[in-house]
C-alpha cells in the first residue's frame, strides 16, 4: 500500500503515519526490555548490569545501521514523491547491496572487538564474560537487523508506515515467548536473551521481505534492476553516511556517558539500564513524530508543495507537546512502580535510584520532543549537516557534564547533564531553522521568477 502525503489533509496523514511508527517503535523496544525484565527478575543483578553494559555497544553498530536506512529513505521518499519510480527503484537496489556488504564487515568486527570495547569502557570485570557473550551472539544476528530496517524504510518512504510494524509486532510477542523459555525455561541467561532477540528479528525481516515482493508491485525487481547505480551511489552515501554518523555520534556519547555510570557500581549500571529503557520508551513516539514529518517534507519537497512543508512543520511540532503533556505525570507519579517492573522489591537502592533519575527526566522530556520535530524537518529538507552538528553539539554537552555531576550526584547528575545537552541543541537549531526557511524561500522565489522570463 502506498500513499501520497502531497495533497489531503495535513495533520490526519501526519498522525496516521506516525501511529503505526509509534506502536512498531514501542515493540521493537521490547525486545530489550524484555531482556532487562526477565533477566533482571530471573537471573540477577550482575546480569542485568552485563546487558546494561553490552547495550550501548549494541546500539552504536545498530544505529548505524539505522542511521544508512535514514538517511536512504529520505532520497527515496524524494524520489516518490517526484513520481519518478525507475529511479526510486534505482536508489533502492543501491542501497540494499551497499548495506549488506557493510553489514557483513561490521558483524565480523563487532564479534571479534566485543571484549575490547568493554573493558575499554570501564565495565566491571565480573560482568565482562557475560556482556561479551550477549554482544557476540547479537552480532551474529546483525543482518536481520539491517534487512528489516532497510525494507521497513522503503516501505515508508512510499507512505506506508503499517506493514512493516505488524511484522515487528508478530516478532516482539516470539521474543518475550523465546526469552522466557530460553532464560527462565532452560537457563540460559544472558545467552538466551541474545537468541531469542536475533530470531525475533530474522522472523521480522522474513516476513518484510516476503511482503514486499508478493504484495507491492512497485517494488518487484527484475535480475537487470539488482544493480549499483553509480550515478546515485555517491548521493546515497552523503546522506546515508550524514544520517549514519549522527546516529554513531549519539550512541557514542551514550557510550561515553555508561563509562561515567561504571565507576558508581553495579547497582548504578543496573538502575541506569533500568532508566535508560524507560528514556526509550519516552522518546521513541517523539522520533516516531519526527520520522513522519522527515517523510512528509522529503515527499512535499520533491512535489515542490512549499506551503504544505511549512504546515507540515508546524502541525508536527504541535504534536510533539501534545505528546509530552500525555506523558509527563504518567511517568513522574508512576516512577517506583515503572521501576518495580525492572527489579524485585529486594532491589530497593536500585528503585530508590531510579525514582530519583525519572522524576528529574520527566519534566525534561518537552526539550527532547522540540529537538526530534527540528530535526525531523532538516532531513526531510535535505540539510542533514545541521541534524548532525547538532546532535554532536548535544552530545559533548551530555558527556561533559556526566562526568562533571555523577560523581557527585549519581544518577541524578547523569539526568542534568541531559538538560545541558538539550538545551544547547536547541540553541543552535533554533536560529538554523529560520536561517534554512530563509533561504529555501529566497532560492524558491529565484526559480519562480527564473520559470517565468
Amino acid at each position: 500500500m502506498t500513499k501520497d502525503m502531497t495533497s489531503g489533509n495535513i495533520p490526519k496523514q501526519l498522525v496516521t503515519f506516525a501511529l503505526p511508527m509509534i506502536l512498531g517503535n514501542m515493540f521493537q523496544l521490547t525486545y530489550n526490555a524484555v531482556d532487562a525484565i526477565i533477566v533482571g527478575r530471573f537471573v540477577g543483578t550482575n546480569s542485568l548490569a552485563a546487558v546494561g553494559a553490552a547495550n550501548p555497544v549494541m546500539n552504536i553498530v545498530i544505529f548505524f545501521i539505522v542511521g544508512i536506512c535514514m538517511g536512504t529513505s529520505i532520497l527515496m521518499s524524494e524520489y516518490f514523491g517526484e513520481g519518478n519510480i525507475k529511479k526510486l527503484k534505482r536508489e533502492i537496489s543501491t542501497s540494499m547491496i551497499v548495506g549488506i556488504i557493510f553489514t557483513i564487515v561490521m558483524s565480523i568486527i563487532g564479534f571479534f572487538l566485543a571484549k575490547p570495547i568493554l573493558m575499554l569502557i570501564r565495565t566491571p570485570i565480573e560482568i565482562i564474560p557475560e556482556a561479551a557473550l550477549y554482544l557476540k551472539t547479537i552480532f551474529c544476528g546483525l543482518i536481520f537487523t539491517f534487512l528489516y530496517n532497510i525494507y521497513s524504510a522503503t516501505l515508508r518512504s512510499i507512505g506506508d508506515s503499517k506493514t512493516p510494524i505488524l511484522f515487528l509486532i508478530f516478532s516482539s510477542i516470539l521474543n518475550a515467548i523465546l526469552a522466557v523459555l530460553l532464560v527462565v525455561g532452560l537457563n540460559l541467561g544472558v545467552l538466551g536473551a541474545a537468541i531469542a532477540t536475533v530470531v525475533s528479528q530474522a522472523v521480522s525481516s522474513i516476513l518484510c521481505i516476503i511482503y514486499v515482493y508478493r504484495k507491492v508491485p512497485i517494488l518487484r525487481f527484475s535480475k537487470s534492476e539488482i544493480t549499483i547505480d553509480t550515478s546515485l551511489l555517491k548521493n546515497t552515501i552523503n546522506y546515508s553516511s550524514v544520517t549514519a554518523l549522527q546516529q554513531i555520534c549519539l550512541y557514542i556519547g551514550k557510550l561515553l556517558v555508561q563509562g561515567s555510570v561504571n565507576p558508581l557500581g553495579v547497582n548504578s549500571i543496573a538502575t541506569f539500564n533500568a532508566v535508560t529503557r524507560i528514556d526509550d520508551f519516552a522518546f521513541t513516539p517523539q522520533q516516531s513524530i519526527s520520522s513522519a514529518m522527515t517523510i512528509f517534507i522529503a515527499q512535499n519537497r520533491g512535489g515542490h508543495k512549499n506551503e504544505r512543508i511549512k504546515k507540515g512543520f508546524r502541525y508536527g511540532m504541535i504534536l510533539e507537546i501534545i505528546y509530552w503533556t500525555i506523558i509527563v505525570f504518567p511517568v513522574y507519579f508512576g516512577s517506583r512502580s515503572i521501576m518495580q517492573l525492572f527489579v524485585p522489591d529486594s532491589g530497593a537502592q536500585i528503585i530508590h535510584l531510579g525514582v530519583i533519575y525519572l522524576e528529574s527526566m520527566a519534566l525534561f522530556y518537552i526539550l527532547p520532543g522540540l529537538t526530534n520535530g527540528l530535526q525531523g524537518y532538516f532531513r526531510g529538507m535535505g540539510d542533514l549537516k545541521i541534524t548532525l552538528i547538532s546532535t554532536f553539539l548535544q552530545i559533548l554537552t551530555r558527556v561533559i557534564f556526566s562526568y562533571i555531576l555523577a560523581p557527585r550526584y549519581g544518577i541524578a547528575g547523569i539526568a542534568f547533564s541531559c538538560l545541558a545537552g538539550w538545551i544547547v541543541m536547541l540553541s543552535y537549531e533554533v536560529p538554523s531553522y529560520f536561517i534554512n526557511r530563509k533561504q529555501f524561500i529566497s532560492n524558491n522565489d529565484k526559480l519562480s521568477t527564473s520559470n517565468n522570463q
